[in-house]
């Protein structure tokens, strides 16, 4: 059995929102818990938070999970390429696979988690390294990097993310599809600030 990983990118300077949409309560918790409750939710070991400005808020509100490694980036103003490289060094060695995941996808359920591994599990012998779900025919997070990538995060800078690697090895992704869009759903702006708060009560108990 492969030993597949989460890094959690919770280091985001949300210019577009205004105020640290990440520690935005909804149901009771951060917006940011709830994909480190997915991560945790699918067995995923070890779970990286990369941290930035806000680190110490995200250290109070996991307080409660042993089996969360908590990051800081120093450098997160650069973007988030950096957050993304401190994440990959920190699981160098200990995975054969990584998750990346956005802390503002709150609706992201594990079965995703568990489709895109099963995936993983019977096509990367077929040469397939990065798998990525597909909500509704739109690409989305999280994505699954094979560890053999891993040496190419060294290279990305500013907010480009993963995205050079997944296009330079774009003939081997593989995009597993999903039916609701919602899923995939993330919160960049006022605008979608109002939508989660419409749509949230479909997935989420509130308190």
């Amino acid at each position: 059995m492969k030993k597949v990983g989460a890094i959690i990118l919770a280091a985001g300077m949300s210019k577009r929102m205004g105020k640290p949409k990440l520690l935005l309560s909804l149901g009771g918790k951060p917006l940011f818990r709830y994909s480190v409750n997915t991560a945790a939710a699918a067995g995923l070991k070890p779970i990286v938070l990369v941290g930035g400005k806000h680190i110490e808020e995200l250290r109070k509100h996991t307080s409660d999970l042993t089996e969360i490694e908590i990051i800081e980036n120093r450098d997160y103003e650069s973007g988030m390429a950096s957050s993304l490289k401190a994440g990959i060094q920190a699981l160098k060695g200990r995975t054969d696979a990584v998750f990346v995941f956005l802390a503002d996808q709150p609706f992201v359920p594990p079965i995703v988690i568990t489709k895109l591994l099963e995936s993983y599990d019977q096509y990367r012998k077929e040469g397939v390294r990065i798998f990525r779900p597909k909500y509704n025919n739109v690409l989305g997070h999280p994505v699954l990097f094979d560890a053999e990538l891993f040496d190419e995060f060294e290279q990305i800078q500013g907010d480009e993310g993963g995205k050079s690697i997944v296009q330079k090895h774009h003939s081997s992704l593989m995009a597993v599809p999903f039916e609701n869009s919602e899923w995939g759903f993330d919160i960049d702006t006022t605008e979608d600030l109002l939508k989660l708060k419409r749509i949230a009560p479909k997935y989420i108990k509130q308190k």
